[in-house]
């Protein structure tokens, strides 16, 4: 298994097809985005479609991106369109993904990624907190979550974790 960034991929028609092999509406939206070229205009420049691979399948796929369903916000930047495949579910396949998202953000000097859902119970498994309820961008409610990246700071005070208390 690996993971790769759709945009990276010299064969992004083979991903697309495989995206495209998605029942789920989320899915089927970001196959039409990628297909018709908006995928930046809705989540920003410098997004990613991170991809679990194994040989020619995809495996789970989600987007590492500035903006998501929420908006506007100042908060940045998102996991979002998580999915994994029927066929490879409870393998905790998605962790490998949200670790990748979560390098990402350290690799950028985040201190934190976000993620927009109605689930409850999926993301703390993966040591997510929820943040919020924030509306999103239909006029719904959604659950915020919050990843904190590794970082030497405090995610609450911004305190330096190596500093010895006197």
């Amino acid at each position: 298994m690996q993971i790769t960034n759709y945009f990276d991929s010299d064969d992004k028609a083979h991903w697309l097809d495989e995206i495209g092999r998605c029942e789920w509406a989320g899915g089927r939206y970001l196959h039409e985005l990628l297909e018709n070229g908006s995928f930046f205009d809705l989540v920003g420049e410098g997004a990613r479609v991170l991809m679990l691979v194994e040989g020619g399948e995809l495996l789970s796929f989600c987007t590492y991106a500035p903006k998501d369903d929420i908006q506007p916000t100042d908060l940045t930047p998102w996991v979002g369109f998580v999915y994994t495949y029927p066929e490879y579910r409870g393998r905790r396949l998605f962790g490998l993904l949200l670790d990748e998202a979560v390098r990402l953000a350290a690799s950028e000097g985040r201190e934190a990624l976000y993620i927009s859902t109605d689930h409850v119970g999926l993301y703390e498994k993966y040591g997510c907190e929820f943040l919020r309820t924030m509306t999103d961008v239909h006029g719904g409610e959604s659950r915020v979550y919050i990843k904190y990246v590794l970082s030497d700071r405090c995610p609450y005070c911004g305190r330096s974790l190596n500093d010895k208390e006197k």
